[in-house]
């Protein structure tokens, strides 16, 4: 890493902005390379600074915090970006993990770059990554969206738009919210295999593994920790997808492999038709053998 010079002697350029991950549960993970970074910057940006506090305690950095949080991330930005520019040399972390993976520090790390601040990261933790490492995949392609709207009609809206992905599909999810996005999923996406992580890191990491539906079961009576959710892809579509009713639900059926809930779900939305008598003709055509 390149020596951090102190802000006395860097009077007249830019400072540099480091993009910090910090450990997502086990302290050990802490590289020399953070401790230094944090130890030397003139200030720390966090996303909360009771929690960054803790951290800085433990490594006893006496570094100054300022908040720098998601409702305010835009003023909050172009605070820290004058600071850059007359020459500070700021840490942005998040609580956990890799700052603008999901948490605050896009919006700061986009306006540096377009002012020609010097960015460097710190590498370390990720709650994507590591999940990944310890999923056993055997297809490299995903498509990772984050954390899905919390409300019910815009997540399964969200759903929608990539059910038909071939790839693997991973989302970060809340404890208290996770119940209703899986249920949510096997509507939309079907009964799909999934893996969901929780704790990774710390002495109570645990992955949940089966149908969708399982799953539902199993966090039944709510789940602690932060929760990382691997859900299978589509299967490849052979064949073109039908306009008509009757053909499309056969589709659905052989083609998709998707349950009867989610075809006429699904098919109800697409073609604007009431799912009432999208439900009556999937019950005398679900019976039909190809």
């Amino acid at each position: 890493m390149t020596d951090i010079l102190s802000s006395s002697a860097n009077v007249n350029q830019q400072g540099r902005l480091y993009v910090v991950a910090t450990p997502i549960g086990n302290l050990g993970d802490l590289s020399h390379r953070v401790i230094q970074t944090l130890s030397t910057v003139d200030l720390i940006a966090c996303e909360d600074t009771r929690h960054t506090k803790k951290l800085c305690r433990h490594l006893n950095i006496s570094t100054p915090l300022v908040s720098y949080f998601r409702e305010r991330e835009q003023e909050k930005a172009e605070t820290l970006l004058e600071m850059l520019r007359a020459g500070k040399h700021i840490a942005l972390v998040s609580d956990a993990g890799t700052p603008a993976i999901c948490d605050p520090g896009a919006v700061l790390v986009k306006k540096a770059r377009a002012a020609g601040i010097d960015i460097e990261a710190i590498s370390g933790p990720s709650a994507l990554a590591t999940a990944l490492s310890i999923a056993g995949l055997t297809q490299s392609k995903f498509f990772f969206g984050g954390f899905l709207p919390a409300n019910s009609t815009e997540r399964k809206r969200f759903l929608k738009e990539v059910s038909a992905l071939p790839f693997t599909l991973i989302f970060y999810e809340s404890p208290h919210r996770v119940r209703a996005t899986l249920v949510d999923m096997e509507v939309i996406l079907g009964n799909r295999q999934a893996q969901l992580f929780r704790e990774l890191t710390k002495i109570y990491e645990e992955c949940l593994e089966g149908p969708l539906a399982a799953l539902q079961e199993r966090v039944k009576n709510g789940v602690k920790g932060e929760l990382v959710l691997i859900v299978q892809g589509a299967k490849p579509q052979s064949k073109e997808k039908p306009d008509n009713l009757e053909d499309l639900l056969l589709w659905y059926r052989d083609e998709l492999h998707s349950s009867l809930k989610q075809a006429v779900s699904s098919i109800a939305s697409d073609l604007e038709l009431p799912r009432s008598q999208v439900y009556k003709k999937a019950l005398s055509v679900w019976q039909k053998i190809l």
